[in-house]
């Protein structure tokens, strides 16, 4: 069904069918447009008079930035969260003759089926004919070649509020390249699920790395917009130069607001609870403990082979010893998942209360959980670029209480939310 829909739309709409009102074509492209493959209903209206009480993403809002594409040559960075109701938004600017040329993916590509750190390569969509550039991988940066036929490039893609989710750092690139190659860049704003809190150590910049891009705590509570606006405020471009951006603002949305995803942002965070936990067990991820990748559950559970854990007691986290699960692959989602094929003793996550803030007892609790079984170099090489600073890693193991950490942090948060508040563009929390 799609591929008629695709020609009819890409060879015959040009040649005898202009006359067509734009309403008539959005219906068309309605009964006929391809569903990303994860996608899910999406609270949003699509007609009528939205409820002023439902946030709207900005991709929502053709009327705002339609007129600024007309004409134009356009590239798109989107993956599979960039959806207008439930159609896709390559589908939607397709069906009203926007002059898209190509498709720039970030991690987990543009239809979202590859894992983490899985390579992306470079292809043609099957679906629409257009080439899709990889961002991820060697290439993270569009090159002056891939933006020389570009009039305009548009940068729609669902974050989640934290540090080191990578469709931040592929903006940050987006940007430069914008930047030195002289193209304006739209970027269609959208509700951060974890925007209502600003927690968390803020990067050493000597730190840097693709996983953390910018001196921001763990969870910013920023949106891409908001976030866009910092990146040039604060001359985080190399050689401080500027972006011309447009943000097409969310609405209905503002930093108070919890906000459930209408489709999972990437493969291993399936649900809202895998949202809310993902800013504090991420850190997981540099260190020798299973988070539940290669499972149906992934960052809501946290475990570790038998039989280190079977036996502890004394646990702050309840029930250490009766949640069990074994990673294994899992197609486009996970594949050589960390302790693959090992039955893991652990916690399971999937009801805990929602956290309002970033948390370190889940990991501290490990961590002498795996000194008392004599589990050797809890921590790897890369949690200190997860946490953006080797003082987390050492506050631990030397015994410090989470409430004396945080106060290590507490100044560079205060002045990072001071900094926030000049690029805010929704009402905040406080």
């Amino acid at each position: 069904m799609y591929t008629f829909r695709y020609v009819f739309f890409r060879c015959k709409l040009k040649n005898f069918m202009r006359p067509i009102p734009l309403i008539l074509l959005l219906n068309i492209s309605v009964i006929f447009s391809c569903q990303s493959p994860k996608a899910q209903p999406d609270p949003q209206p699509e007609a009528g008079t939205p409820r002023a009480d439902v946030p709207r993403a900005g991709a929502a809002l053709t009327q705002e930035y339609l007129p600024l594409l007309q004409g134009k040559r356009v590239a798109m960075v989107v993956n599979h969260t960039s959806l207008v109701g439930k159609t896709h938004l390559i589908d939607t600017l397709l069906a009203l003759e926007v002059d898209i040329r190509q498709i720039f993916a970030p991690e987990h590509g543009f239809r979202g089926e590859a894992g983490a750190g899985e390579t992306i390569k470079d292809a043609v969509d099957t679906q629409t004919g257009l080439p899709v550039i990889s961002l991820y991988g060697k290439n993270k940066k569009p090159q002056p070649n891939q933006l020389k036929e570009i009039d305009m490039v548009v940068f729609d893609i669902q974050d989640v509020g934290a540090r080191f989710y990578t469709y931040i750092s592929t903006m940050h690139y987006l940007m430069e390249a914008c930047a030195q190659q002289g193209k304006p860049l739209i970027i269609l704003d959208r509700p951060n699920p974890n925007g209502y809190y600003v927690d968390g150590p803020v990067l050493d910049p000597k730190l840097r790395s693709f996983v953390g891009m910018h001196p921001i705590p763990i969870v910013h509570g920023l949106t891409v917009g908001e976030l866009a606006q910092m990146i040039n405020g604060e001359h985080w471009l190399a050689g401080g130069v500027q972006c011309k951006v447009q943000v097409i603002k969310a609405q209905h949305y503002t930093h108070a607001d919890t906000y459930s995803l209408p489709v999972r942002p990437s493969p291993n965070l399936p649900n809202d609870q895998a949202v809310n936990l993902y800013p504090s067990l991420c850190l997981f991820e540099g260190t020798v403990i299973s988070l539940g990748r290669g499972t149906p559950f992934p960052f809501q559970v946290l475990g570790y082979p038998d039989p280190a854990f079977s036996h502890t007691s004394g646990s702050e986290v309840q029930a250490v010893d009766t949640f069990r699960f074994v990673p294994e692959d899992i197609p486009g989602v996970a594949m050589n998942p960390p302790l693959e094929g090992k039955p893991c003793v652990g916690v399971d996550l999937r009801q805990a209360e929602r956290l309002q803030s970033f948390s370190l007892k889940y990991l501290m609790d490990f961590y002498q959980q795996s000194k008392q079984a004599g589990i050797p170099d809890f921590f790897n090489a890369f949690f200190d670029k997860l946490a953006g600073t080797t003082a987390l890693r050492t506050q631990i193991e030397s015994g410090m209480k989470e409430e004396a950490i945080r106060k290590t942090w507490a100044d560079d948060l205060d002045q990072y939310k001071t900094m926030r508040k000049k690029y805010l563009l929704y009402e905040d929390f406080e």
